[in-house]
């Protein structure tokens, strides 16, 4: 298996962690949840999110339609992989996919005409065809079929080239990266801004993620820091 079809399984196995992640109630502080959500206490965004979500919790409206509110950062990035998951669809059917079997002139001759009738129609409504119809289609549903193709699977299309391939890969590539960043499990690093100095002055980096323990390191003296404390000066 290649590495883009490999990405393109990751993501959809993925993809319903994201979904049940769309109704979480989001920690605000968290510091031994992951990356995110120690850094959500520090990051602007994060908190205006959360502010918004408390606001849409108190709305009445709201009240018996949706016990749980959504977060905003999950849907955003479900949107987002799904945009860019369904441009990527549509600029590979317009390159590889076949047209459909043209629909018997008139000329025809009389004994063949249902059979070419019935060859045409079906051609046309072939499942595997990529159709948008106004709506983007789910996720997993656009991965399954950009892996289809990605597999060489049978159906009314062109043998991918590798240009072709290669630009799947960095779609898949870069919509796993931004699901893996939102449900917390992706290894990350961030360098705090003015407003968090070590006692030295120097800068305090974070990083974690990808299931290990947050920690915090001053770049000037080098010490070190968990959720417990501090563990080296």
């Amino acid at each position: 298996m290649n590495n883009t079809a490999t990405t393109l399984r990751t993501l959809i196995t993925t993809w319903p962690d994201l979904r049940n992640a769309l109704g979480d109630r989001p920690t605000i502080g968290a510091f031994g949840l992951g990356l995110r959500g120690y850094l959500a206490a520090l990051d602007e965004h994060d908190i205006a999110e959360a502010a918004a979500l408390r606001a849409e919790e108190r709305n009445p409206a709201q009240l018996g339609d949706r016990p749980v509110p959504l977060s905003l950062r999950i849907y955003d990035t479900m949107r987002a992989v799904e945009a860019a998951l369904a441009t990527c669809a549509e600029v590979t059917a317009a390159s590889i996919q076949t047209e459909p079997i043209p629909l018997p002139g008139r000329d025809w001759p009389a004994d063949d005409l249902a059979r070419r009738t019935a060859a045409s129609r079906a051609d046309l409504a072939d499942p595997r065809r990529w159709r948008f119809r106004g709506r983007t289609p789910s996720a997993q549903h656009t991965a399954l079929w950009l892996l289809a193709r990605v597999e060489q699977r049978p159906g009314p299309f062109r043998r991918l080239s590798e240009a072709q391939e290669q630009y799947i890969g960095a779609i898949a590539r870069g919509a796993v990266q931004r699901i893996e960043e939102a449900l917390d499990v992706a290894d990350g690093r961030r360098e705090l801004g003015a407003g968090h100095v070590c006692a030295c002055g120097g800068t305090i980096e974070v990083y974690g993620g990808a299931g290990a323990t947050p920690c915090a390191r001053c770049t000037g003296c080098g010490a070190l820091w968990t959720e417990r404390g501090i563990v080296a000066a």
